[in-house]
């Protein structure tokens, strides 16, 4: 089959793509007789002994059959953070002010879709071929966390992979949206290093983008629903306040009306420990849910708290509130200076930057 076959479903050409990524990491089949599909498979036994099972209900659909391009896409961010900053180094900065608007709407309005309630149906629905295809799927709406968790009947306390039916693929077609926009956000760091805002590139901001994909490749490969719902919604509503305030602050004349960063902090750091409740609770009261994920993710909110703890009183106590500002002065860029961890008492990632002419946006 060649990919540009017209008669080649979507999912069976997405199942092609990894092959080709082998030229990325440097393997040629032909010279050393190496076969990406013999270490996936090695990868997938390794994982499969240490995690269990994979949940077969995600099977071919795209980016999920193996771990190697979500790897490897992670490995490229790293890369694109650690010489991006070097490349800029003597270079003017991009403006970008369009291009962040249009972005930051589309990732509001996605993580609006992915939290709101919705009962329209699909125009097309009845007319699928098979309801149980991949790619159609992941493509109905009317999947929404909260539709499909009021209708599953989701339990606070403990709700397992395989108890609410349909429901449960609602929450599964979603949460694939949720784990594709952490891929997505890789552009908040690239739009820093083109604009020459490395003082936002931190520990913090890398290490919370670069996990997330990663995490949530294993989370949907193994617990795609159930109780793992709880941490995506309040996370998707966070969002929402979030990157409208990304979009909008990207418009200088709307600068001086935008009063609530603090506040988008506070619900982060809010979002965290609701979580961590939440996950407990599965713990005390255990149901069919495993719990090393429940484990992990409560370690996982420990880390977040820390980093963004320490965040919060670096920028928002006075001494280093009147730091910032004037630090500020020096670095006024037009996007949030001040949330999701894009500013703290961490080192930049790269201090090595040359003094540079203010932006006029």
């Amino acid at each position: 089959m060649q990919v540009d076959d017209p008669n080649a479903e979507p999912w069976m050409v997405m199942r092609m793509i990894p092959a080709g990524l082998t030229l990325l990491v440097g393997f040629n089949p032909l010279v050393t007789g190496f076969k990406m599909e013999h270490f996936d498979a090695s990868l997938s036994t390794y994982f499969k002994a240490l995690l269990g099972p994979r949940d077969t209900r995600v099977k071919g659909w795209f980016l999920l059959d193996n771990y190697i391009p979500t790897f490897i896409c992670s490995v490229i961010y790293l890369l694109i953070v650690w010489l991006g900053p070097k490349y800029m180094r003597n270079k003017q900065p991009f403006s970008c002010r369009g291009i962040l608007v249009v972005y930051n709407l589309g990732l509001t309005l996605l993580s609006l879709y992915m939290f709101c309630e919705s009962e329209r149906e699909h125009p097309y629905q009845s007319a699928c071929a098979s309801r149980t295809d991949p790619w159609i799927q992941q493509q109905l709406p009317g999947n929404r966390l909260v539709t499909g968790v009021w209708e599953g009947k989701y339990n606070f306390f403990c709700q397992g992979t395989r108890t609410a039916g349909e429901s449960d693929m609602k929450i599964i077609r979603v949460l694939w949206w949720y784990y594709f926009s952490k891929l997505i956000e890789f552009m908040d760091t690239f739009f820093f290093i083109l604009r020459k805002n490395n003082h936002q590139i931190t520990v913090l901001h890398v290490y919370h983008h670069a996990s997330m994909l990663n995490i949530w490749w294993f989370v949907m490969n193994w617990v795609p629903c159930g109780h793992s719902y709880f941490g995506a919604t309040l996370n998707s509503f966070i969002h929402v306040l979030m990157y409208s305030y990304y979009g909008l602050s990207s418009v200088p004349s709307m600068r001086p009306y935008l009063w609530w960063k603090k506040y988008i902090t506070q619900g982060q750091l809010l979002q965290f420990v609701l979580t961590i409740i939440q996950t407990s609770c599965g713990v005390i009261w255990p149901c069919t849910f495993p719990l090393g994920w429940l484990y992990f993710q409560i370690g996982y909110m420990i880390s977040l708290i820390a980093l963004f703890t320490n965040f919060y009183i670096q920028t928002y106590n006075k001494k280093g509130a009147s730091r910032r500002k004037d630090h500020l002065k020096d670095h006024q860029n037009g996007s949030v200076a001040a949330v999701n961890g894009h500013t703290n008492s961490f080192s930049p990632l790269e201090n090595n930057v040359k003094p540079r002419k203010l932006r006029k946006d």
